[in-house]
């Protein structure tokens, strides 16, 4: 957040907790002493996790750059001049060193979203590390020792809504595979560079001058909403007139990786004359399922395989609520692609809700009643636009309190008449008794969640809205391990 000055936080932080002086009398204030990202206890973790030793060098440069999103041409902020930036591909318990350059006019870091990795190189400023300053760089190294599909970006103002993205791919030795092809599909909602920017969006929706509203719901004909109009829909950088194709055999059996890495927008994904098997959600394994069409909230993740027709087909990313879409194409045979603004009827087929998804069992939590349970009242709404949690705004000197090795509960009630994907950072939770583990989940206007998480990851991590003007207007917390 842009409101206090991040470097006199953390040194602050850093030196209360030194002297001990870090107390309080009511539940959710900073009691001494925290597990800060400084503290011995962080590195003592990392010793624990299990390493291949192979180190992976990576170097991101974020800059301002012209980028052709397949006609439209638009100035950005990019990591190195392409949207997305490069995939990071490792295997698990690699080590990531990766060195970012900040070349543009403000404050940047990368948050490595979806990965349980060590607290002082999550990247949320000013919680876990000072931001990177115009002409400065950082490098961050930590075993990505958690499977799956994830994604970076940036963890400073509205910066996710320019073209500051990439995937991370973390593959798992003991996945069985059986497929042809690994296809990562990012999707995005794209305003910058096309007249306005994201903070002058940002300002606009302070003054009210909110763009869809919402409809909410998962199915019946309901759908998703948003705030913000865009003028463009994306998937892997490029606009429906100019779509990228991905070229197989038929009958060749393909992985898609499908992230969502827009700022407002949740999208209903279907591959026209296909079903998707639905394998994985946010990087955990769940027992294969068949399905027309998924929704895919900001944050979220969805592996699927497929067996491929004979042809060439649409993959449509719709826009919920907002009458738009992103598209790409596969194809497997010769032949006059379909036209861009095709609509095939997956999209109106069965959908999968979260009830459907089971995790396997070597990813399903061990039953255990929670040792500490919290509340999260998500609060706020579009004409004042004063998002928070239990009717505040983001504050640093609260904290959910937790402590190493209990079971935490948090329990999310929407108060608001918007639906909100909340993310956790540095753990992954069990959605319900049985429901598959996540790290990001879409809750709708008046519903609960109920995540279970193992608290074995010690450190200051963030819990947020990763609707980006949601978060940036204050629905966030802080979820605080004490020593």
């Amino acid at each position: 957040m842009s409101t206090i000055d991040r470097r006199t936080f953390v040194r602050a932080g850093l030196a209360l907790a030194g002297t001990g002086l870090l107390t309080a009398c009511t539940p959710g204030e900073i009691r001494a002493p925290l597990i800060l990202p400084t503290s011995p206890r962080i590195g003592e973790v990392e010793a624990r996790r299990r390493t291949t030793g192979r180190t992976h060098d990576f170097r991101f440069t974020a800059q301002a750059a012209q980028v052709d999103l397949g006609g439209p041409q638009v100035t950005t902020w990019t990591y190195d001049g392409s949207v997305p930036g490069k995939e990071i591909r490792v295997r698990a318990g690699d080590v990531i060193q990766a060195e970012l350059a900040n070349r543009l006019p403000a404050d940047t870091t990368i948050h490595w979203h979806g990965l349980a990795l060590r607290n002082d190189m999550d990247g949320a400023p000013p919680l876990t590390q000072d931001p990177v300053a115009p002409g400065d760089s950082f490098s961050y190294r930590f075993i990505a020792d958690t499977p799956g599909t994830h994604w970076l970006h940036p963890h400073s103002g509205t910066q996710l809504d320019r073209g500051l993205y990439a995937p991370v791919i973390v593959e798992d030795p003991a996945d069985p595979g059986g497929y042809d092809h690994d296809w990562t599909v990012v999707l995005d909602d794209w305003i910058d560079g096309t007249g306005t920017t994201p903070d002058e969006v940002l300002t606009r929706l302070r003054q009210g001058a909110g763009g869809m509203g919402s409809r909410h719901g998962m199915g019946g004909g309901t759908t998703l909403g948003g705030d913000v109009r865009y003028p463009y829909y994306l998937i892997n950088g490029r606009v429906p007139a100019a779509p990228v194709t991905f070229t197989a055999r038929p009958r060749q059996r393909a992985r898609i990786r499908f992230i969502n890495a827009a700022s407002d927008t949740a999208f209903r994904i279907a591959l026209g004359s296909h079903r998707m098997r639905v394998t994985h959600t946010d990087g955990f394994a769940v027992r294969p399922v068949d399905t027309d069409t998924l929704v895919i909230g900001m944050g979220e993740r969805y592996d699927v395989t497929v067996t491929l027709g004979d042809g060439i087909f649409p993959l449509i990313a719709l826009a919920e609520g907002k009458g738009a879409t992103a598209l790409a194409l596969v194809r497997t045979a010769v032949g006059t692609p379909p036209p861009a603004s095709i609509l095939p009827a997956e999209l109106d087929g069965e959908l999968l809700p979260y009830d459907r998804l089971t995790p396997v069992e070597h990813v399903r939590l061990p039953a255990k009643a929670p040792d500490v349970e919290h509340r999260l009242d998500l609060t706020g709404g579009m004409m004042s636009y004063d998002w928070g949690i239990n009717g505040l705004p983001f504050d640093h000197a609260q904290r959910l309190l937790i402590r190493e090795d209990q079971r935490v509960r948090l329990t999310i009630r929407n108060r608001t008449m918007m639906w909100h994907p909340l993310h956790i950072h540095g753990h992954t939770f069990q959605l319900g008794d049985t429901g598959p583990r996540k790290d990001t989940v879409i809750v709708l206007p008046g519903r609960i969640a109920t995540c279970d998480l193992a608290a074995d990851n010690p450190g200051q991590w963030m819990i947020h809205c990763h609707n980006t003007y949601h978060h940036e207007t204050g629905m966030a917390t802080i979820l605080g391990y004490e020593a």
